[in-house]
Parts: C-alpha cells; structure tokens; sequence
C-alpha cells in the first residue's frame, strides 16, 4: 500500500503500521494482553510496558473512568491519573487544578463566582480550581473532552462522566485486574504539589494513605509514581518512606518550580547517579531521547536511555500521540493536523533506542508498536 492510497482513520493507519515495520499480519492485535511483548531485550529488562496516558485520552475524554477503562482493555499495562486535591484534601483526577477546559464548569451558573485568578507556579491563571470545591461539589460537574478541536470525536461523551476520586480508580484497578487476568498497574502523577503543600492541602499525605490502603506501597507493587519536582520525589522517598517506584519527569527546557536545578542538570550522567538515590526512573519529553532536526524528521538518538540505564533508572518518554501535529514530519498522512499519520512507526522507532514503556494517547496503538518492535504478535 502506498502512501498516497492511506485513508487516514485508526483502522488503516494500524494496519498500514505493521506491514511498514515489516510484521506479520497481525489481526486483533490491539486487545491482546500486555505482556505480549519482549520478555528480555538482551539487557535484563522487563518487557516494554504501555503506559495509558491519562487513560485512553485519544478516544474518550480524560482523567475519567471510562478513558481508564478503556485503556485497560485495549492492553495498556498501567493507567495514569493526575492527582489534584479538592477544598476538602479528598485526591481526584485532573490534568489541572484549574478544571475550566476538562468540565463544564463554565456553564453553571451556580459556580460563576468561583471563578478567579490565582499564581499557578509562578503563572496568572483564570479560571476554577479544585481546590475551591469540595468533593461532593466537583461530584455534580462533568467532563469535557480538553482538545475538541483535535479530537471532535471525544466530544461525543461530553457531560457523560464525573470527576474521579483516586480511591475510585484504585477500585476500578482492582476490579479491571480479576476481569481481564492480568494486574493492571497504576502510575499517578501529583500535579504542583508545592502549589498544594502551601495552600495546606499537600499531595503526599492521602497519596500515600491510599496507597498503603490498598496494599500497594511495596517494591514489587505495579505502580510507579510521578512528579515534575524532584522536591516532592525526596519527600515521599526520605520523609514518607514510599516503597512504591519513583519516577522523574523532565521537560525540554527550563526547572522544576521553585528548583534551581535544570532538568538538563539532571539528565546528566552525574545528575542520573543522585537522582537513582531516591527515584527508580526517569520519564522525559520524547525529543530528549531522540529530538527532531530542523526539518521535523527524527533525528539522531541521544546518550540518555543508555546513561539512564547506566544509573540504574528506567525509562519511560512522553507522549506518543496519533494525530499528524504531533508527529515527526516523515510520519505524518496528508495535510490534516488532526488526521491520524503513522504512529506506530514513530513508537517502533523509540522503542528500539531501548526505552523501557512509553506515556500513549491511544494505548491499542502501543501495544501493536511494541509487538511490530520486537517481532512479536
């Protein structure tokens, strides 16, 4: 099949991905389960895992119990909420404190005056936080899908679905686990949790709590658990005495709020050998393992996974998307920015620099690349 001859929807672009890659025909590939993948690449390492990425956000909105849901189902190895806090410490999951865009906030008129301006890490942001609502209020709201412009079909579910709690998809974790074989792992991201420690109303605390609740605070627990702040990584290792995983994210550019340290500083092979004392791994901006050259193309892969590697962490890039404007120009299907390119050869790519799982909007797109990577259907 040429490229030119590629009707630009999810089912032609799979299918357009395995044989690209050179795989056998694979029929049915996206429900089968995670572990299908490489058990061993050669290095001791576990299998690539597939990480849903705010759930299955490139097909239902997110941050909800259907996008989880749906993750686990089409074989994503661990789902990922955000964490944030409500008016009253309860966790739920949010992309942002600020919820104007992810609910329908903004159409109840009973909530109009919640409406204000806050510093967000430093920022001016407009809008309603969660941290203003009690839980039994966030409860009445709805989802919204984030990105309508780029994914119109999310917003079939508008108004469908509420606000999670953690606890709740702790609960659907458990129940997803016993149904479909297989243990569904969880990876929670506390989202500006300095922000929330001084507002009184910190992450780590109930985060911990319904970890240890739920008997998942052990080494060998499937969870891992995420921050953009090195800070709070040290306080749930040193202070909290977390068991579970610990994970560094990193952007492109810049600090962690409130950190002098750059996330470059970090990454590199001295910053990797302090970070491995608190955390398990790392999971940075896609571009830091293989950036893009002037042209938009994938160019040569960095140092990082094996420096990683080399101190002893993981690594797990974000975010693989499906859509054209998120890809490398040469994966990329006709002129529509919204229009599905091939993202499966993008993931087959970075999956062969030895990455150790990946952060993906389209979870049944991962577990595909992850068998065409390695030869395995």
């Amino acid at each position: 099949m040429g490229v030119g001859e590629i009707v630009a929807d999810r089912r032609q672009v799979l299918r357009f991905g395995a044989l690209a890659a050179g795989a056998p025909a694979v029929l049915g590939a996206t429900s089968a389960p995670a572990g299908a993948g490489p058990q061993d690449r050669g290095h001791g390492r576990p299998p690539s895992l597939v990480i849903g990425h705010r759930g299955a956000s490139g097909y239902r909105p997110e941050h909800t119990l259907a996008s989880y849901e749906l993750a686990a189902r089409m074989g994503a190895d661990f789902i990922e909420p955000d964490l944030v806090a409500t008016k009253d410490h309860v966790l739920v999951a949010r992309h942002e404190p600020e919820i104007g865009g992810t609910t329908d906030v903004a159409s109840r008129p009973e909530f109009a005056a919640r409406r204000r301006t806050v510093v967000l890490d430093g920022v001016s942001t407009t809008g309603w936080f969660t941290h203003d609502f009690t839980l039994a209020e966030l409860k009445t709201l709805r989802a919204v899908e984030r990105i309508p412009q780029v994914r119109q079909h999310n917003t079939l579910y508008d108004g469908r679905f509420e606000v999670p709690t953690f606890q709740e998809i702790l609960d659907l974790r458990k129940r997803l686990s016993r149904e479909l074989d297989r243990e569904i792992g969880v990876y929670p991201e506390t989202k500006h949790p300095t922000y929330f420690r001084r507002l009184g109303l910190d992450l780590e605390t109930p985060l911990v709590r319904a970890l240890r609740r739920n008997g998942l605070d052990r080494r060998d627990a499937k969870v891992f658990v995420q921050s953009f702040e090195a800070v709070n990584l040290r306080s749930l290792h040193d202070e909290h005495k977390l068991r579970a995983p610990l994970v560094f994210l990193t952007s492109a550019a810049g600090n962690p709020f409130d950190d002098p340290t750059s996330y470059a500083e970090y990454l590199t092979p001295a910053g990797l050998r302090q970070l491995a004392r608190y955390a398990d791994g790392i999971g940075p901006e896609k571009g830091q393992v293989i950036p893009r050259d002037a042209d938009g193309t994938l160019g040569t892969p960095t140092s990082l996974v094996a420096d990683a590697h080399a101190a002893g962490l993981t690594v797990h890039p974000y975010t693989f998307r499906a859509e054209n404007q998120f890809l490398p120009a040469e994966f990329r299907v006709g002129t529509d920015p919204a229009a599905y390119g091939r993202a499966i050869d993008e993931q087959v790519a970075f999956l062969r620099t030895g990455i150790d799982g990946l952060f993906t909007d389209q979870p049944d797109i991962g577990v595909l690349a992850r068998s065409v990577a390695f030869q395995r259907v």
